[in-house]
């Protein structure tokens, strides 16, 4: 895991105060611990919340075609001035969409709407029943071997689901994305990311807010000059192999949910932690 400076920008400049960024690399690929997400985000909103996000130095973006907002993003982007090279992208086919010819169909569309010519990752958002996992596969390896996608993955699967994707697809499976937070901590998955090389990718890492102003973060946070919210993230973050794409629109709560790679929780707070999980 490497330290990387990054300098906020915004209104033009660059601010004096550098912000550290840690990484993670799996299978080759290099991710910032922290990125973006933007579930729940509509419109104009979605907009100013991806602006804001790249502002502040976010360079993991996550979206989806459910989401109705990967215009919004594109062009979030697009008035950013963040070349494409620097942003890792991040989206997902709906679980309506998982016979071959309509994921290849879904994924036509993605690019049409995040006006890229390559998605870095490509998701299924729900396994879904009633489709082959092996021809859900197929289209995904299709899109790989036709370089319109970089990375393939899936979101919402069970170790045992996970495990038969993967049987399914020559190419190995990048991430599982899933809610992942200190009320549902997820050790049996993050275990076998660990043991196959996986990213784990947790979305709700804050529990939709139930973290907040809770009476065992707050205090641990309180000794590293930190909110409740921010020690969840550092409890996500510090663990190989584990990124989170925390959401916000507000610009206050992004720079939040960005700072927090400036403190380190201790043996004694990662096990305390750890204990709200059951």
């Amino acid at each position: 895991m490497l330290e990387t400076p990054i300098l906020y920008r915004g209104s033009g400049r660059v601010q004096s105060a550098p912000v550290y960024m840690e990484y993670e690399t799996i299978q080759g690929e290099r991710l910032a611990k922290i990125g973006f997400g933007t579930w729940r985000l509509s419109g104009r909103a979605c907009y100013q919340a991806v602006r804001s996000a790249l502002a502040l130095g976010y360079r993991h973006i996550d979206t989806a075609e459910m989401y109705e907002n990967e215009g919004e993003v594109a062009q979030a982007i697009a008035d950013s001035g963040v070349n494409r090279h620097e942003l890792f992208l991040t989206t997902k086919v709906w679980n309506s969409h998982l016979r071959f010819k309509d994921v290849l169909r879904a994924c036509e569309n993605s690019l049409r709407a995040l006006q890229v010519e390559v998605i870095d990752l490509y998701l299924v958002h729900w396994p879904e029943a009633g489709v082959p996992i092996a021809e859900t596969m197929g289209a995904l390896n299709a899109l790989v071997e036709s370089g319109k996608v970089r990375r393939i993955g899936l979101s919402n699967f069970s170790v045992s689901e996970f495990a038969a994707a993967q049987a399914a697809s020559p190419l190995r499976l990048f991430t599982d994305q899933v809610p992942f937070h200190l009320l549902r901590p997820q050790p049996e998955l993050l275990e076998y990311c660990r043991q196959h090389d996986i990213l784990l990718t947790a979305y709700s890492p804050l529990a939709k807010g139930r973290l907040a102003g809770h009476p065992v973060l707050e205090p641990i946070g309180a000794r590293h000059g930190k909110t409740g919210s921010q020690v969840a993230l550092r409890w996500l973050v510090q663990q190989p192999q584990v990124i989170a794409i925390p959401k916000s629109s507000d610009p206050q709560r992004q720079r939040e949910n960005f700072e927090i790679f400036d403190f380190a929780l201790s043996a004694a707070e990662m096990a305390e932690l750890e204990a709200l999980g059951g």
